[in-house]
């Protein structure tokens, strides 16, 4: 029998599943992988280290990278997952695109990491309901790189459970029942172009620009590792034509991974809206010239005061509010200017003197001042200061720079709400709620804000959200959006608040 690898045999596997997948397998159980590898390597006939040998070599990729493919990820999925984004591409998306066409004969588009068929099948399905005229004039390819599961998508038969989301009346008149097999209807079968392609790789045969008016990636880029998920999105996005739409999973965000797409936000659900690509290369760059790492070290040994505290926790505001941006490979930054001092004005937040923080932002060079951690400071000191109008003015200017400022939308949220209007500072929290899903502060907001409204049963949840989170909460998030209540205090909220609607957490 092959014995198990050693440590360094895995840490090449890792690598080379990285390398040639783009997966980041590092969450895996080590116990799974040295049984996965072991096993591979003695169905190859040798041992740990000649398989992966021959596996960097290139000797046995071709079907062994899907079949490595199909053990490391989750491919199983069914018709209409996620029925809001269906709803939001039948309203929104195909419309826009179609009356976009401008010339063009054909809409396209394309559901990557497609499994076996089911998100394609279900636009293809989509598209027949609700544009019947104009079916012929809108495309769908689907692309995965493991062949077994294109074959089986191209067969187009199912199981009850891949239909097990879909409407009794819907069904039988897409498939039809052979025994305990359901048939997927032949126009709809011949509708969807299945490709083999490897979203890791780079194919400038397939990723021309704007090929693509619509693209579903779904639940496939949460496996990549982070720098194969960024070249992933430059690809698609520069395959995406501009106005053209993405749909990601309901737990994935190109937060850290893009700044070429608006954030939208309709039928209960989140997408995004690629933009115009000279706008997103000119807020790239007004980005990368704000750049992350602000805050100073302290340089006294020793000191455990509690401005300390807070740099250990977080070393600049922008990671309080939002994972940072990463440069885009084959883009060249502008150079970075000197970080603003904001020593000071640090001290001011934590005595709530928010008066005292926006006279220290009114000292600083107008560079420094339009710099996108200041900005977040001078919003959260001006909403806090009752100032709501130009703390929205403020949080506009950020956003303009970078559009998936989870912090930025939990201002808005507080200014709407001063504002009194609460169904868009609910929007607000949501988005900021998308975007970072640790982040406590949006889902608390939301819980006060649906109490008064009356939905007792949001507010039960968003409040119970809010407690779990805060329980983790980073103590500088906590300083720059807590609004002088500490995470003693916040916690005791959200259980006063779930004791008095008969919740208890």
């Amino acid at each position: 029998m092959t014995p198990l690898p050693s440590a360094p045999e895995l840490s090449c596997f890792r690598s080379l599943m990285a390398q040639l997948l783009g997966l980041n397998i590092d969450a895996l159980r080590s116990s799974s992988l040295d049984e996965l590898l072991r096993r591979r390597a003695s169905a190859h006939g040798g041992n740990c280290a000649s398989y992966l040998e021959r596996l960097a070599g290139g000797d046995i990729q071709a079907g062994e990278l899907a079949l490595l493919a199909q053990e490391l990820t989750v491919t199983e999925t069914y018709f209409f997952r996620n029925p809001a984004h269906y709803s939001a591409l039948t309203d929104i998306a195909l419309p826009e695109r179609l009356a976009a066409l401008s010339g063009r004969q054909h809409v396209h588009v394309l559901s990557a990491g497609c499994a076996s068929g089911e998100e394609a099948y279900s636009i293809a399905i989509a598209v027949r309901e609700h544009f019947p005229h104009s079916a012929h004039n809108i495309t769908v390819t689907a692309i995965d790189f493991n062949p077994a599961m294109l074959e089986k998508a191209q067969l187009g038969r199912y199981s009850s459970w891949s239909l097990r989301d879909m409407a009794p009346g819907r069904q039988a008149r897409w498939f039809s029942n052979e025994g305990s097999v359901f048939l997927l209807d032949q126009e709809v079968r011949q509708s969807v172009k299945f490709e083999r392609h490897n979203l890791a790789a780079d194919e400038p045969g397939f990723w021309w620009g704007s090929r693509f008016d619509i693209v579903f990636c779904r639940n496939v880029l949460m496996y990549f590792t982070l720098e194969q998920a960024q070249a992933a999105m430059r690809r698609i996005a520069y395959a995406l034509a501009p106005g053209g739409y993405l749909f990601m999973g309901h737990a994935e965000t190109l937060r850290g991974l893009s700044n070429e797409f608006h954030l939208c936000h309709t039928h209960d659900t989140f997408y995004y809206q690629r933009k115009d690509p000279l706008a997103a290369t000119e807020a790239e760059s007004e980005l990368a010239a704000r750049p992350g790492r602000r805050w100073q070290e302290l340089t006294v040994a020793g000191d455990t005061s509690w401005i300390e505290t807070i740099r250990a926790a977080s070393e600049r505001i922008h990671s309080m509010a939002k994972a940072p941006l990463q440069g885009q490979a084959g883009k060249a930054s502008p150079p970075s200017r000197p970080a603003p001092n904001l020593d000071h004005a640090m001290e001011y937040l934590h005595k709530e003197r928010y008066d005292r923080v926006l006279e220290q932002i009114g000292i600083l060079s107008e560079e420094h001042a339009r710099d996108t951690d200041v900005l977040l400071l001078k919003a959260v000191s001006l909403c806090h200061s009752g100032a709501s109008n130009e703390a929205e003015q403020a949080c506009q200017e950020l956003l303009g720079y970078d559009e998936l400022n989870a912090g930025a939308h939990y201002v808005l949220a507080l200014c709407r709400e001063s504002a009194g209007d609460l169904q868009s500072a609910i929007d607000q929290d949501q988005m900021a709620a998308y975007l970072d899903p640790a982040f406590a502060m949006p889902r608390l907001h939301m819980g006060l804000l649906a109490h008064r409204k009356g939905d007792t049963l949001a507010a039960a949840a968003a409040l119970r959200q809010a407690l779990s989170l805060l329980q983790q909460e980073d103590p500088s998030r906590i300083l720059l959006f807590g609004g002088g209540f500490k995470r003693e205090a916040l916690i005791a909220l959200c259980r006063s608040q779930l004791d008095a609607m008969g919740a208890r957490a």
